[in-house]
């Protein structure tokens, strides 16, 4: 079986993981991300998998599932360890929001953090110095900082219409990536349970763990002091990370942990997220999907989408009469809308398949995304 996968360093092979898929045949699922998924599964060691509808190729294997095995594969975690998606509650009613100047103050977001965190990350049992000028940062790609209205939600979700809610979907910045780059390449075959290189690896895995939900959070408390409110933390819900298991090594790369009450799955900037309650399925790995997952590569984006200048600012609105934040053109174009499935379609295969209930529908009003810097010539 070949391994592509992996530019040539493939793990052994032996076959025998089984594969519980959480969509059906309507779902938005790229034959790429499907034949990664049977490689994986080919791999010695490797038990079970659970894919779920936001499932696409990735550079390591695919995004979007939980992979249970009796040794630790580093790459199938990636290099944005913790990263993950943190829901917050703002003091602030939507009545008084004010759209424009929302905006402008959110700007700050796109600043190096002016706070000294070095205090905060001996908090979380972390050193002072480790990655500090970077907490507080969104990161590029995919993250973002998005203020949402509810618009519905079950009884039993004890949330407030009126008020203001934050997403914060970010990571480990270059916390992950050192971490994973620090690995030699035998490590990408898999690492056994008894040797100092993991017992190192598994020590820097937490930090990073910790280190990101703690950047979620100073995300969070820098947006919210723009907007002059106060914050309540509802759920964090990491997305790459590995856990011990009863019966191996969990790994989730792009699949929610939900052992929580809630996990939550974010649509594009421009179509709803959702809040999703777990049927604690047990072929789901107490696991969920985490956003809407991507439909289209990031370089194939730039022939779909028009890039004139009315269609960049058509861009920088959404259907709900939100704003995008985002001076970056090519980030722009890769992170439209048409570059993601339908967050709406991900929830209601969950709900098909047994693995989880919609409990509540937000709106984004304002995005944040990161701009990034003009590479010079």
């Amino acid at each position: 079986m070949g391994n592509s996968v992996l530019d040539g360093r493939a793990p052994a092979v032996s076959g025998g993981g089984i594969i519980t898929k959480f969509y059906t045949s309507a779902a938005w699922i790229e034959g790429r991300a499907e034949q990664q998924l049977e490689e994986i599964a080919g791999w010695a060691g490797v038990q079970k998998i659970a894919a779920f509808p936001d499932l696409h190729p990735g550079k390591h294997g695919p995004v979007g599932c939980a992979v249970l095995t009796d040794r630790i594969f580093p790459q199938l975690i990636g290099n944005d360890i913790g990263c993950g998606m943190s829901l917050f509650q703002l003091d602030l009613p939507l009545r008084k929001l004010k759209l424009e100047k929302a905006l402008r103050r959110m700007r700050v977001l796109g600043e190096p953090a002016s706070q000294d965190h070095r205090g905060r990350l001996e908090e979380v049992d972390l050193p002072p110095d480790q990655f500090a000028a970077s907490l507080g940062t969104v990161g590029g790609g995919n993250h973002f900082c998005e203020v949402q209205a509810l618009v519905d939600a079950d009884e039993c979700v004890d949330l407030d219409k009126s008020r203001l809610f934050l997403l914060v979907h970010s990571g480990s910045r270059g916390f992950g990536s050192a971490v994973l780059d620090a690995l030699p390449q035998d490590a990408l075959k898999g690492m056994a349970a008894d040797g100092e290189e993991l017992h190192e690896y598994l020590q820097d895995h937490d930090r990073a763990v910790r280190w990101a939900s703690l950047n979620r959070r100073i995300i969070a408390e820098r947006a919210s002091e723009a907007l002059r409110a106060d914050l309540t933390l509802l759920v964090d819900a990491p997305h790459n990370l590995l856990e011990q298991h009863v019966d191996g090594w969990l790994h989730r790369k792009g699949a929610a942990v939900a052992g929580a009450r809630f996990v939550p799955l974010a649509g594009s900037r421009a179509s709803a997220s959702y809040l999703m309650s777990s049927a604690d399925h047990g072929d789901a790995l107490n696991s969920l999907a985490h956003g809407a997952g991507r439909r289209y590569d990031r370089s194939s984006m730039h022939g779909r989408v028009r890039a004139k200048r009315s269609d960049i600012e058509a861009m920088q609105r959404t259907p709900y009469g939100g704003r995008i934040l985002c001076e970056d053109r090519d980030l722009l174009i890769e992170e439209a809308p048409l570059a993601y499935k339908s967050s709406k379609a991900v929830a209601e295969d969950l709900e098909r398949t047994g693995a989880a209930h919609c409990a509540a529908e937000f709106h984004p009003l304002l995005t944040f995304k990161k701009t990034r810097e003009r590479r010079r010539s």
